[in-house]
């Protein structure tokens, strides 16, 4: 029997899924689509974190009648990579960066440890100076270890949230107060964890105010100066990657690998 008008019309139309918001689609597409430049600065990050790290911190230099550690001439360079990452990509792509950068110190400092702790061949003579040197290069204690880590973990994850933040503040305009904003907060938190875990109980404390308030300053300074180099690459990988994102309705969590 043929329904009546009125069983017709009483049909509900199929169910439809409801339309994203117009201004999610640009997100949406961002995060789907590939980069030309986004591994390279990912490649260069990591290799500027292991070497300041591996490299320079053992090394005490005077220059001008200032004495730093070699290291921090070229730490603070990650920290323009984090920026860089986080005001062109946004922070869920800075995120993950920063956890490469994270596995590659573990790994680093895992495969130290087991390199100085193996048995060494006593019928090769030049173990004789190869072991010495690798216990002092490698062989650094578990609090300047755990310090490292620690410190890096959280100070980078800090600085992105805070460029992240003041990108939407600012609407986009004055990159010199997110980067150097950003890097005042997060290499603030990076020398107050560091040094406490790696030297409390054997600098004096006053000496170790002194030096963590003197590298503080030394790092964000290298960020000034580098800021019209920071200009330029930004705006080469906006022009290029076309992209410029902002971290509207981002999960901050560090916890996640999700962009």
């Amino acid at each position: 029997m043929e329904p009546s008008l009125v069983d017709r019309d009483a049909v509900p139309p199929p169910a439809t899924a409801p339309a994203p918001a117009a201004d999610a689609l640009p997100q949406a597409r961002s995060r789907a689509r590939p980069y030309r430049y986004y591994d390279l600065i990912m490649a260069g990050f990591v290799t500027v974190l292991l070497c300041s790290n591996l490299i320079g911190p053992g090394k005490v230099c005077r220059f001008a009648g200032v004495t730093f550690g070699a290291g921090n001439l070229f730490f603070p360079i990650s920290y323009i990579f984090g920026d860089i990452l986080t005001e062109v990509y946004g922070y869920a792509r800075a995120r993950r960066v920063i956890w490469a950068g994270f596995g590659a110190m573990l790994f680093a400092t895992i495969m130290g440890l087991f390199v100085v702790h193996v048995p060494v061949d006593p019928g090769e003579p030049f173990n004789t100076r190869i072991q010495p040197a690798l216990e002092l290069v490698f062989g650094n204690t578990w609090r300047i270890v755990l310090g490292s880590i620690a410190a890096f973990w959280a100070g980078d994850f800090i600085n992105s949230y805070v460029l992240a933040k003041m990108k939407l503040l600012t609407r986009g305009r004055f990159l010199w107060t997110r980067t150097i904003g950003s890097t005042i907060v997060g290499q603030g938190v990076d020398s107050l964890l560091f040094y406490p875990i790696a030297f409390l109980g054997i600098w004096t404390t006053s000496k170790m105010l002194q030096i963590v308030l003197f590298n503080w300053i030394f790092k964000v300074t290298v960020e000034v100066v580098f800021t019209p180099v920071t200009y330029a690459i930004t705006n080469f990988l906006k022009r290029h990657e076309q992209e410029d994102y902002y971290d509207r309705g981002t999960d901050f969590t560090p916890f996640s690998l999700q962009v």
